[in-house]
């Protein structure tokens, strides 16, 4: 069956602490078998005193024989905390096939990474015989995380091993679609990035798969299939109607006032989500797409402080995002925030939906995307051959074959880096006369010392041709030719200059530079006196950070610094608040 799985770095591990998957295809002998050697980190056994200050947080619960502890898609309770009994955990996909994870006695605990916010159950939990137990509802056990440290941490480990678990195995919804269609490559990047267990089956590559034989014939405008784990078949959807099958669409209480609501995920975000939340401000990020942002599709980030072996950007998000889910922050991932309204006491952010999310503060960590060249067609070969990232999925799409890479930054680097050791070669093209004045110098070696790397300088693409997908490539390059060149090269991957995500604040009048950046501080609006903090924006308790402010550093740690440096500011902002309004009032009278 030609079937991949999931990266299993998004569950919050690295790539020196989590072992890498089975090889697509492989039938998997055992449950989590690549992962065997730390099932007594995936399972750990509480003793007395350990389980004791486990009740603390929950409530006692009783199972008969045969009864169902949690079954796959139904809301997640929280963790279930084995008394007495005996309970079989169980994995189960789309397709109704059926894997026994492991059985559970006195002292084990049953929850994953999604348990901390609540989410649907990914696999069934059954009492084998009576079992008595204690559950610790996901508010609960966020709390016992950080109050319990040293238990915490193994609980913790335990929980990321185990969403590591399941994505190595392909639990999940399966997708089912012909070859490359663009939407069933969107669809598995979504759950990759987001970190959800799935399969993809290839309906080209397997054409006898019994399981499917009654969609074969579905017609062409179907597919891409999705086989909700509940036996729910979605027929092309699209990511939020994937999102709402597998339950992952957040709700928000609408009489709930937060101190601050960060949008985007990326490092910035995430950044102000754990620093915010662990010193007590109710927090909540919103994000339309996953964590991680442009640095999530980082293939390894090598000068991050603290990483001399490198870490790829969605294991950097990942373990992020977990953080900032044990100090009870709120992070709602697919949302799209459609406008913010500040001429309201509290502020508002209107959500694509419709929704209000009222708030103190907003942190705006939209970042930047790439941009989009202004070559003709462009728009009709993207997912087609033309990229804006260059992840798993798309480095399985061209191995062996030619790419074509375009931009000369370092998340450029880092891709063509990624890319040649997958593709037969790499055409790196740049404007410029070289590397040297944007791209970090171990990035500019590394790529010096590819054999199937060629840089291309002084080039610019001219024009895409293709029948559907992408064939050929047109570009100029002064110094290889005076003619126009046509390459042949099926996958095109566009890493040039970045443009602000911003255009959500046009309701709210925040001051952007004339390339859209939002600006910050007094220095830069011209009104030191009335702009005190030198993140906030031109209107009172909205602040930027990351790439998407004007004259931010484009690197990892300046955005998480600014992160952290927001969450001080946010708090003299709130602090001032009931002296503001007293003055408001004195005046008033």
């Amino acid at each position: 069956m030609a079937i991949s799985q999931a990266d299993p770095l998004m569950a919050g591990g690295a790539a020196d602490e989590v072992p890498a998957g089975p090889d697509p295809g492989a039938e998997l002998e055992a449950p989590y078998s690549t992962l065997e050697s730390r099932r007594h980190q995936m399972f750990p056994q509480l003793n007395a005193d350990e389980m004791e200050r486990v009740r603390r947080f929950g409530t006692p619960q009783r199972w008969q024989a045969g009864e169902r502890l949690f079954s796959v898609g139904q809301v997640g309770r929280g963790m279930y905390l084995v008394v007495t009994g005996r309970v079989k955990i169980v994995r189960r996909d789309g397709l109704g096939r059926e894997h026994l994870i492991t059985e559970q006695g006195p002292g084990h605990f049953l929850a994953e990474v999604g348990t901390l916010r609540g989410h649907p159950a990914l696999v069934d939990g059954e009492a084998l015989t009576d079992t008595e137990g204690y559950v610790i509802p996901p508010d609960r056990l966020r709390a016992l995380l950080v109050a319990e440290a040293e238990l915490g941490e193994r609980i913790m480990r335990a929980l990321i091993l185990r969403r590591v678990g399941l994505i190595e195995s392909g639990s999940g919804p399966v997708l089912v679609g012909h070859g490359t269609e663009p939407l069933l490559l969107a669809l598995q990047a979504f759950l990759r990035r987001n970190g959800h267990p799935h399969t993809v089956v290839d309906m080209d590559a397997d054409r006898d798969c019994s399981a499917l034989v009654e969609y074969a014939q579905a017609p062409a405008t179907d597919f891409p299939l999705v086989i909700c784990p509940d036996g729910r078949v979605l027929r092309a959807p699209d990511e939020g109607q994937l999102a709402s099958c597998l339950g992952l669409l957040p709700e928000f209480d609408p009489n709930h006032v937060y101190d601050v609501v960060v949008v985007g995920a990326g490092p910035a975000g995430l950044a102000t989500a754990v620093y915010g939340a662990s010193e007590g401000l109710s927090v909540a990020v919103i994000d339309c797409r996953s964590p991680g942002g442009q640095a999530g599709a980082s293939a390894r980030i090598e000068n991050y402080l603290g990483f001399p072996t490198g870490i790829s950007g969605q294991a950097l998000a990942g373990r992020a995002f977990v953080q900032a889910l044990k100090f009870g922050a709120h992070i709602a991932i697919p949302l799209e925030v459609k406008a913010l309204h500040c001429g309201q006491d509290p502020i508002r952010l209107e959500l694509a939906d419709g929704r209000m999310i009222p708030t103190r503060t907003v942190v705006i960590a939209t970042g930047a995307q790439y941009r989009r060249p202004g070559i003709e067609a462009l728009e009709h070969f993207e997912g087609r051959g033309v990229y804006y990232w260059a992840s798993p999925v798309e480095a399985k799409l061209c191995k062996d074959e030619p790419v074509m890479l375009v931009g000369g930054g370092n998340s450029a680097g880092q891709a063509a880096v990624y890319l040649a050791s997958h593709a037969a070669h790499v055409h790196m093209l740049v404007r410029g006369p070289g590397l040297a004045a944007t791209m970090s110098r171990y990035l500019i070696d590394r790529i010096g010392g590819l054999p199937n790397l060629t840089l291309h300088t002084h080039a610019a693409i001219t024009s895409l041709d293709g029948d559907g997908w992408l064939s050929t490539v047109r570009y100029n390059a002064r110094a290889e030719s005076p003619a126009p060149i046509s390459m042949p090269v099926r996958h095109l991957f566009l890493f040039i200059g970045a443009d602000p995500n911003a255009s959500w604040l046009r309701t709210c009048n925040v001051k952007v530079d004339d390339k859209g950046f939002v600006q910050t501080g007094g220095g830069d609006l011209g009104c030191a006196a009335a702009i005190p903090y030198p993140l906030q924006t031109s209107v009172p308790g909205v602040f930027a950070i990351g790439d998407v402010r004007s004259g931010s550093t484009k690197r990892v740690a300046a955005a998480v610094g600014e992160g952290a440096a927001v969450v001080a500011q946010i708090h003299s902002y709130l602090a001032g608040l009931p002296a503001m309004a007293a003055v408001a009032g004195a005046r008033s009278a």
